[in-house]
């Protein structure tokens, strides 16, 4: 049995919501929402007499984790994976406290990332038994050569907004997210449309400079893709994309906690610089997620895992094998942010981001029922999604 659905009270841990932390507080799911919430002084509603009572006594009750850039896990990739691999990435990152995520593409092309839009679209149709696939996010194939990262250059192009009129009159709504780089040719009208269909441009591989990027956020573009990576240093004379995302504040900041990609030091100077409330924690994982060491793909291109840590074979780090509650733990433990402060960056500012903070990302009654509770050592006890108990976590 992979899920057990109830009536569930959860008692005297500390309840985490926008207004502050109710010690001691309750939070109450009925019927896939949250039905009440409510701290040690607010009595509990008679209603939920029948409810399976849940003692938080010594943690944290948090909203689910949203994780806007993940490739993959549990062996599998976004961009080939059918419904059971789609369910095996889920249900991987579920159980490390990801309650809802966007598939995220790699530079590829037409024909596969259209492949995507397909099987994602089918697969949201469904149940989702497990973390909830919230759209389609396309790293690329718009992006700059000079930044590839571990995007194949083969695939890489000028934007094509054909290509965009295409998927989004076939696949509407499926498209949350779509990151490139503001330098390239007609990237400027590409972010237009991209805007016109409610859909959030993001820089990322990108060699673009300030003023690129100060024109680009002009048009529209409010997300950049794991901060310091696959982008044009921040220098004093010429601040660079790293130096535009930390200096606009219409630009949030994706970065990947995971002690890897950036230093611990380095993420304090990116929350210091944006504010707690414009930075969005991501895992940017790949197949190799939840995974021994040993050989793996990041779309068609060959991946080597040692001591957890995904690289080309020239060395480059190829996404990562992070979970949410991992990066969540490192800003606590090594960042230094406090638990409400990560748990905007890991749930309610991705939810803003994707337009979904008035059902995500945050606990308030009548959102969704999408509940962490974690020990006082930040360890995951329990996860509910649409008020669905997980059997088992991390």
């Amino acid at each position: 049995m992979e899920k057990i659905k109830t009536d569930t009270l959860m008692e005297g841990g500390r309840v985490v919501t926008p207004e502050g932390t109710l010690e001691c507080g309750w939070i109450w799911l009925r019927d896939g929402v949250i039905a009440g919430i409510g701290g040690s002084s607010d009595p509990v509603p008679s209603e939920a007499g029948s409810a399976e009572r849940i003692d938080g006594r010594g943690g944290w009750v948090l909203p689910g984790f949203v994780d806007v850039h993940v490739h993959g896990g549990a062996g599998y990739d976004f961009m080939f994976a059918e419904r059971e691999g789609l369910d095996a990435i889920a249900k991987f990152h579920a159980r490390h406290g990801t309650t809802g995520l966007l598939a995220t593409s790699l530079t590829s092309p037409r024909d596969q990332l259209t492949a995507v839009l397909d099987r994602a679209s089918r697969y949201m149709a469904g149940p989702m038994p497990y973390a909830q696939v919230l759209g389609v996010h396309f790293e690329g194939p718009f992006v700059s050569v000079k930044w590839k990262g571990a995007q194949n250059a083969d695939y890489i192009l000028p934007p094509q907004k054909e290509w965009l009129e295409d998927w989004t009159r076939a696949y509407p709504g499926i498209i949350k997210m779509q990151t490139l780089a503001p330098e390239a040719k007609g990237a400027l009208e590409y972010i237009d449309l991209l805007v016109a269909n409610g859909i959030v441009p993001s820089a990322g591989h990108t060699d673009a400079t300030y003023a690129q990027m100060t024109a680009a956020a002009e048009r529209g573009l409010r997300h950049a893709v794991h901060t310091f990576n696959g982008m044009r240093p921040f220098h004093h004379r010429e601040p660079g994309t790293a130096g535009a995302i930390m200096a606009d504040d219409r630009i949030a900041a994706e970065v990947i906690a995971d002690g890897h990609h950036v230093h611990p030091a380095g993420i304090r100077v990116l929350v210091k610089a944006k504010g707690v409330d414009n930075v969005v924690l991501i895992t940017d994982a790949m197949e190799a997620a939840g995974m021994p060491d040993g050989q793996y793909t990041l779309g068609e291109l060959p991946v080597t895992m040692k001591d957890g840590v995904a690289r080309l074979a020239e060395g480059n780090l190829a996404g990562s094998t992070l979970t949410m509650i991992d990066a969540f733990r490192l800003m606590v433990r090594e960042v230094g942010v406090t638990v409400e402060e990560a748990s905007r960056m890991a749930s309610r500012n991705p939810a803003r981001q994707l337009g979904l903070d008035k059902t995500h990302g945050s606990l308030a009654p009548g959102k969704r029922a999408d509940v962490l509770l974690l020990d006082d050592a930040l360890r995951l006890k329990g996860v509910w999604i649409g008020g669905t108990r997980l059997a088992e976590t991390e």
